[in-house]
């Protein structure tokens, strides 16, 4: 049998905070000397975690090429307006590295990361999201559908492929992606992923938009409210 974490197994389950909460911000989670993992709290979640309620958790992943700052504007004001942590890891190396030769340094940080998050906030089990835009969409659609134990929800932008070997759960997923793509054309990439993950009986919801190869602020609306709701 292949070791779990080659297949891209993360490890995660979330359980009562024994940290206090960060405050509204950006933070870097000190789980890298470079690159860090980057967690957004938004404003105003401090009363939510006073109550002890728990708080929904987005893991936003770059493209190729990519750094957090670069993939934030996608999603921070959605994360702010309807107060989800947003957590934003970064690759080892230009991408990650499932697609340079398999799951390796970025899934050992994406864990990592994870659980300094639930170290210091309640997490919402019920809305944990694996986004991204192009090589991070195809992440987020590779390991949130090895890690359905826990990913609710699969968000992917402009993604090229789909790297699963063991499937867990059943993560509700949005595909979203360009007619005009040239450099992920459309008719090999999210149309056959639509196809292949019905057939396996997920749930699927997919928009495809008149544009090239970038995420669209419209659509990635839509997306935020698919994984906020009920």
């Amino acid at each position: 049998m292949l070791d779990s974490n080659l297949v891209g197994h993360i490890a995660f389950d979330p359980t009562p905070p024994d940290l206090p909460p960060l405050p509204p911000g950006r933070h870097d989670l000190g789980i890298a000397t470079e690159r860090d993992a980057v967690l957004v709290v938004p404003e105003g979640l401090r009363e939510t975690t006073a109550t002890g309620a728990p708080v929904p958790l987005m893991v936003l992943f770059h493209g190729g090429g990519g750094s957090a700052d670069k993939i934030l504007p996608m999603m921070e004001a959605h994360a702010q307006r309807r107060r989800f942590l947003l957590l934003v890891p970064q690759s080892a190396f230009p991408t990650w590295d499932i697609v340079i030769a398999g799951n390796g340094p970025d899934r050992e940080r994406v864990e990592m990361a994870l659980a300094a998050v639930a170290a210091r906030f309640a997490v919402d089990p019920g809305h944990i999201a694996f986004a991204g835009h192009s090589d991070g969409g195809s992440y987020a659609l590779s390991l949130g559908l090895t890690n359905g134990h826990f990913v609710t929800h699969v968000i992917a932008s402009s993604a090229g492929f789909m790297s699963v070997h063991r499937q867990q759960g059943a993560p509700r997923i949005f595909i979203s992606h360009g007619v005009h793509d040239e450099q992920i054309p459309i008719e090999r990439s999210a149309r056959v992923h639509t196809a292949l993950l019905k057939d396996a009986g997920y749930d699927v919801t997919t928009m495809e938009y008149n544009g090239p190869h970038a995420w669209q602020p419209p659509v990635v609306g839509l997306a935020v409210d698919f994984f906020l709701s009920p």
